[in-house]
């Protein structure tokens, strides 16, 4: 099939990928595995690749380690898998760039269903041109390439805060509160503590934050925030 969406598995336990594979199979897509972390990369820098499902324990290389990698080079959702439920680790995927996150033992017609609804979610973001380069002033955001350049020179960003940079950029002028910017950058609903945003606010304005700038992110007090310029 020409639009037979392209998976790569990521885990060093054999039964998992068999099975993964097979239901994934089942539903038409096309199946690559890697039992660690440096085929997964060798993967993602060969094969066209649509979407991964990233275990987070694996040796030598870890899960973390491997979607901050990747994320340097791909674009494609990331599903981490793990046996930890902690609300830290679910910090720390999205931190590194992750998509969806599921905690093992897991569902597997859930699993296929997360995929294909970040599937869907890729392709209707790239039917409304979100991944074309933003800018405003000195400012460029390129989410194709998890790239930010300002006056020109390339800053050191983590993939968060380029997507939260990006989604500001994408609609600027518009003030969102923060349970609205985890949802629509997190993806994921209010768990009580939304100070992640505030600090990756900071982070952002910590990085960029220059007198020549003819934009700034501002905070709307009792609100939440906007990025403000023409």
């Amino acid at each position: 099939m020409p639009d037979e969406k392209r998976i790569l598995v990521v885990d060093d336990d054999e039964n998992i990928c068999r099975l993964l594979k097979m239901y994934l199979a089942n539903e038409g897509f096309q199946i690559l595995v890697a039992n660690d972390g440096s085929k997964a990369l060798e993967y993602v820098e060969k094969e066209k690749i649509d979407l991964i499902i990233l275990d987070v324990m694996m040796p030598v290389m870890d899960g973390w380690d491997v979607c901050r990698a990747v994320r340097k080079i791909s674009t494609a959702p990331i599903i981490m898998l793990t046996a930890r439920d902690m609300l830290e680790d679910k910090l720390q995927g999205f931190e590194y760039g992750a998509d969806d996150y599921m905690v093992k033992p897991f569902e597997t017609k859930e699993l296929v269903a997360r995929v294909k609804a970040r599937l869907r979610e890729k392709q209707d973001g790239e039917e409304s041109d979100s991944r074309t380069p933003l800018s405003v002033g000195n400012l460029v955001v390129d989410l194709g390439r998890y790239q930010v350049t300002l006056n020109d020179q390339v800053v050191d960003l983590k993939p968060k805060e380029i997507q939260l940079l990006h989604f500001l950029l994408q609609h600027r002028n518009t003030v969102f509160s923060r349970e609205q910017l985890l949802e629509k950058v997190w993806q994921y609903s209010y768990y009580g503590d939304t100070r992640t945003v505030d600090v990756h606010v900071k982070r952002l304005r910590e990085k960029l934050e220059k007198p020549e700038n003819a934009w700034q992110i501002k905070t709307v007090w009792g609100v939440g925030y906007k990025l403000e310029g023409e």
